[in-house]
């Protein structure tokens, strides 16, 4: 099933250089992944990630990424054998044991596994091609770590369609006939602030979207997101503090950029997010899972001035 990996983006001579230099060290050649080739998937990277940056700055990027892991990630993408084969090895039994930590059971951790393992592997054909979601690994943290994030994300999503696939005998029994149907936006939002928000968080990565849609969408806990994730819970509740903080600075700042005062902009932000008419559920959920943002604002600290 070998396929070689078409280029991707250009490159420059700088980006050439140092793809040389690195394709020595990182297994590339093992896997059939040419230096022309590696060079297009570290521009791919770069061009996402390091926007403009000098050749200093690129180098340090460059040479910052996993750059071992995301060699193997993509030749497994690209259906190569000896890749999938050093893949196994390495993270078969850890992918059971990522399923087992989140889902807690043994046949729905296998059953997790297998599942992403099929996404890994690449099952759905698009243009002839098959599509693996490891092609989307970008290196710049640990394969493992990405790999826990796209678990937990599976479960989410597989806890959120048996929820849409509830009976209607079983919403009876819940008492779902007595549930009060959501409220009416009580006033028009700005569409500024819908398309300030849409912005900002269509921006955050996929792990940061993970933990906010978990806590604020899907009412998990903190110690249920930082079991999911295999981290503490105080560093889960670091990292909500943080991504709020981030967000409203930077949806403040998209308001500025639409023609809002920064007095405007603290204004709006009062608003509830139930009032607005943007689907933040479907932007939280591109690449993540469950939690509360209906039924809590974006706020900052009282007293923070700052943006």
């Amino acid at each position: 099933m070998d396929r070689a990996l078409q280029p991707v983006v250009g490159f420059s001579p700088e980006l050439h250089g140092l793809a040389a230099e690195l394709y020595a060290k990182c297994g590339a050649e093992k896997f059939s992944l040419t230096c022309d080739q590696l060079a297009s998937i570290l521009a791919e990277v770069a061009q996402k990630y390091a926007g403009a940056a000098g050749p200093g700055q690129l180098r340090g990027f460059c040479v910052s990424l996993k750059i071992e892991e995301l060699v193997l990630a993509r030749a497994c993408a690209a259906g190569n054998e000896r890749a999938w084969e050093t893949f196994m090895a390495r993270y078969r039994e850890k992918l059971y044991e990522m399923g087992l930590h989140i889902a807690r059971e043994d046949s729905a951790a296998r059953e997790l596994a297998d599942s992403l393992y099929a996404d890994l592997y690449g099952t759905v054909a698009r243009e002839g091609q098959r599509v693996s979601k490891l092609a989307s690994y970008t290196g710049r943290g640990s394969l493992e770590g990405w790999l826990r994030t796209v678990m937990a994300q599976e479960h989410v999503n597989r806890y959120r369609r048996q929820k849409r696939t509830v009976s209607l005998d079983e919403e009876t029994e819940e008492g779902a006939q007595f549930a009060i149907p959501d409220r009416e936006p009580a006033h028009t939002v700005d569409p500024r602030l819908e398309s300030a928000t849409d912005e900002a968080l269509a921006a955050l990565p996929a792990d940061q979207r993970l933990i906010l849609t978990a806590y604020f969408l899907d009412d998990r806990t903190l110690a249920e997101i930082a079991r999911m994730l295999s981290v503490h819970e105080s560093t889960i509740s670091r990292k909500l503090d943080k991504l709020a903080k981030s967000l409203r600075k930077q949806i403040l700042a998209g308001l500025g950029r639409r023609g809002m005062s920064r007095r405007q902009g603290e204004e709006a932000l009062e608003v509830d997010v139930r009032d607005l008419t943007l689907n933040i559920r479907d932007r939280l959920a591109q690449d993540s899972p469950p939690s509360t943002f209906h039924k809590k604002k974006v706020e900052a600290p009282a007293g923070d001035g700052s943006g």
